[in-house]
């Protein structure tokens, strides 16, 4: 019985239900629900007597981009196993897909689903061989069938399809991404749509308040299987990712609201907009006034409607999600430090994160950085040859979201936020001394004038300084190896305040620490010269959490297993509010504060200056 579903069994069922769905959820922990269907095992064998129907038959006739289906089915011989799978395009037979298998002729369903649900989430199944379940699709370009196989997920059988349904406009421009562009009074509109440049013209009309807006000319990629690394990204997990478009707003007045919206210029000259939306040009670097940054990593994506076993890869992503939006007028600017979607080579996934963020992405700044599930896959240039990407290789989060980078195959780059400078590393690359990124990290902290900017910030995917997560404690670095001793003197040299970082699913908290020794015996308030930098796990954004060793090292001030993310609030150039808050509540759970003048900055401390030559 689905939780929260009417019908019989009482509160009996429905514990024994929940009971099973978290013995489920902590067997799979890690794993991408999508990947646990052996697709390429299914078998056809459609039954007369079973059916499907989805409706409404035609989606967004209001210009909705979501929309609730409700799909009712039958089957003879019900079972546990029995499930729906959602597939788009609607035709999902190998035709689809050629030339995805080489000479191999492949199976016959050769695409995996976009999402799915069992049948007995529906009350009753089991007894009736009859259901309902309701799906939330998003617009994806192309329209959906709904597939309903016994055999569970390791043995399908194909034994019924739905009709067909799409949405009113396919094609539609949706999802808009905003990020800083190159320059502090840059701001870059991504979107998604089903519109080549041949056939339609993608613009943002925008403007400030009250004044008549220009339009502005986005650019157009999209990529195929062959610009793409490895499976199941170029085989089950492939599907057309459409049109991606991004234009550059130039020469934004500091702090000034803009309004904006996307569109496509048709051959008749009719356009076809997206949603309107609004954004908050950033201050220049160095002005005075209240900035708020965001950090996270590790978020993904949930589905709304229970599906994908009740989403237990992502467990905390929408909570995450839905306490941003609720605060989404007291935050300025956002970073999602590594692990985006959790696609693993399932791009239908992009979609469905781009969706459940758009809330907060057309409104924000949204700057990413690169982890191991967007890009490790081996013999492909990342530092770490695993397959966490599941054949993506960096492309789907290259193409899908900008970022300021000089080239977009290496993922670092630094953007300026009124008083604090930001500093991105991509930890999927080489950081040592004499490397390419080395010596952009160094550049990035050493070009910032810190009268204007006191606030240095470090950001990277995996753990380069400290973790007691249990994995990194279980080596003995509580790190990742060799990353401490590439770059602490960096991180003392130039007096980086705060370093953060994801990877370890939960949040952790240091004082502020060199060579693994507290400068401060402070715990909440931080004042004078900077005698260490601030190390922060904040990976709790919402996938299946991690584990502390049980020895809890002298460094670690502040540790839990629970989902979260830090809030930075600068006041001022001398004033700073650290706050860590859990995505279940939006309230805070730990926090400090900085009160420092320039001067500390400037003050030598271990390491940070250069040796005194002694008169003569």
């Amino acid at each position: 019985m689905r939780p929260g579903a009417g019908g019989g069994g009482g509160a009996a069922a429905r514990v024994a239900w929940l009971l099973l769905l978290a013995a489920v959820a902590a067997g799979h922990a890690g794993v991408q629900p999508l990947s646990r269907i052996a697709i390429h095992r299914a078998r056809v064998a459609l039954d007369a007597s079973a059916a499907v129907h989805a409706s409404p038959p035609l989606l967004g006739t209001q210009g909705e981009d979501t929309a609730w289906v409700n799909v009712e089915f039958v089957v003879p011989h019900p079972s546990n196993d029995d499930w729906i799978g959602v597939f788009s395009p609607s035709n999902f037979n190998a035709s689809t897909c050629p030339g995805s298998y080489g000479s191999d002729p492949g199976p016959v369903i050769c695409s995996a689903p976009i999402k799915y649900q069992f049948a007995n989430y529906s009350s009753d199944y089991g007894k009736s061989g009859k259901g309902t379940l309701k799906f939330q699709l998003i617009n994806q370009r192309q329209d959906f069938s709904f597939a309903l196989f016994t055999g569970g997920l390791s043995n399908p059988k194909l034994i019924a399809v739905s009709n067909a349904i799409a949405f009113a406009n396919p094609k539609a421009p949706v999802y808009p991404r905003l990020a800083q562009g190159k320059s502090w009074n840059e701001m870059t509109v991504t979107w998604t749509s089903g519109y080549d440049i041949s056939e339609a013209y993608p613009i943002v009309e925008w403007g400030m308040k009250w004044s008549p807006p220009g339009r502005t000319a986005a650019g157009t990629v999209t990529f195929d299987r062959e610009s793409i690394c490895g499976e199941p990204a170029r085989s089950v997990g492939w599907r057309d990712p459409g049109f991606i478009h991004t234009a550059f707003l130039t020469d934004l007045w500091p702090n000034k609201e803009y309004y904006y919206k996307i569109g496509h210029i048709l051959p008749d000259g009719s356009v076809v907009w997206g949603k309107p939306s609004s954004f908050r040009a950033s201050p220049y670097p160095g002005q005075n006034s209240l900035q708020r940054v965001v950090i996270f990593g590790d978020m993904g994506k949930a589905e709304r409607d229970g599906s994908n076993e009740y989403s237990n890869y992502q467990p905390g992503s929408l909570n995450t999600t839905d306490t941003l939006i609720k605060d989404l007028d007291n935050i300025d600017i956002v970073f999602h430090i590594g692990d985006i979607s959790y696609a693993n080579g399932y791009i239908s996934q992009w979609d469905q994160f781009t969706q459940q963020v758009e809330a907060i992405t057309s409104r924000v700044p949204y700057m990413i950085a690169s982890g191991n599930h967007e890009r490790d896959w081996p013999n492909t240039g990342s530092f770490f040859n695993g397959t966490d990407s599941g054949g993506e290789c960096g492309v789907l989060s290259e193409t899908m979201y900008y970022t300021p980078t000089e080239n977009r195959a290496n993922y670092w780059y630094s953007t300026d936020y009124g008083m604090f400078r930001f500093c991105v590393a991509d930890s999927e690359h080489d950081w040592r001394e004499g490397t390419e990124q080395h010596a952009f990290i160094e550049r990035c902290l050493a070009t910032v004038d810190r009268k204007k900017q006191p606030w240095l910030v470090f950001i990277a995917h995996r753990v380069l300084g400290y973790s007691s997560g249990f994995s990194y404690g279980a080596g003995g670095a509580f790190a990742e190896p060799t990353a401490r001793r590439s770059l602490q003197r960096l991180w003392q040299k130039h007096r980086v305040d705060l370093a953060f970082y994801g990877h370890v699913h939960n949040y952790e908290r240091t004082c502020p620490v060199y060579e693994e020794r507290c400068a401060s015996a402070e715990r909440s308030r931080y004042e004078g010269a900077v005698g260490g930098t601030v190390h922060v796990v904040v990976g709790g954004g919402g996938s299946h959490l991690s584990n502390f060793t049980a020895e809890k090292p002298a460094w670690s001030v502040y540790r839990e297993m629970e989902y979260g993310f830090v809030k930075l609030t600068a006041f001022n150039y001398s004033s700073l509010l650290f706050e860590y808050k859990r995505s279940s509540d939006g309230q805070v759970y730990d926090s400090f504060t900085v009160h420092r003048e320039y001067r500390d900055v400037l003050a030598c401390v271990k390491d940070s200056c250069p040796p005194t030559v002694p008169a003569a």
